[in-house]
């Protein structure tokens, strides 16, 4: 049986799903990771099953309830983002407060970031970047996130993708940007840094 690395990913969200559902079942709480699984699993599923963007987020909101996480792990767990394919090709969801955390956590409570006071950090210096035009056709929001494949990207994105190959869009990590339907937009892309690989 050979395997793509996306069908890979997915065996191990489905192992670690797994695992989380035994827990649940013997009464313990779930810790971060668990929980995680959980709602990625779901969306997988739903997805799979052909289910519409807003099904497959209903379906990562129903798959763990508050009560059944450990302490701090509602705090920790502000978003999760996942790649599922739907009819209109791959897209990522981003899953606001999952668990329904609701007011901000204490600033030095679980999961707080604090930041220090240092000069900006420049990111991707003295690497190879390009510009190019995406215009996008869906009848979606379409979002891309930071260190995804450029050239893999919607369908429904317009754009010279034998140029985007080997190439991520040139923002933070963990960030993404987004194009409304019909939106047109210049982004700027970078290239990959360490060995080629078949995304790249």
């Amino acid at each position: 049986m050979r395997l793509i690395p996306w069908e890979e990913e997915r065996l191990q969200v489905f192992a670690a799903a797994e695992l989380a559902r035994r827990h649940r079942a013997a009464g313990l709480r779930l810790n971060h990771p668990e929980a995680v699984a959980l709602i990625c699993d779901a969306m997988l599923e739903a997805a799979r099953a052909g289910a519409s963007y807003t099904e497959v987020e209903a379906a990562g909101r129903a798959a763990v309830a508050p009560e059944d996480v450990l302490d701090g792990v509602r705090e920790l767990l502000d978003e999760v983002r996942i790649e599922v394919l739907l009819g209109d090709g791959a897209r990522v969801i981003a899953l606001v407060d999952p668990l329904d955390r609701g007011a901000p956590p204490d600033r030095l409570g679980p999961g707080a970031l604090v930041v220090g006071d240092h000069a900006d950090v420049e990111i991707n210096a003295g690497r190879e970047t390009i510009e190019l035009t995406v215009t996008s056709r869906s009848r979606r929001l379409v979002r891309v996130s930071s260190h995804y494949p450029f050239h893999r990207v919607n369908s429904r994105l317009e754009l010279d993708r034998a140029a985007a190959q080997g190439f991520r869009l040139d923002i933070p990590a963990g960030s993404y940007v987004g194009w409304a339907p019909g939106e047109s937009k210049t982004v700027r892309l970078v290239r990959y840094a360490g060995e080629s690989g078949p995304n790249r």
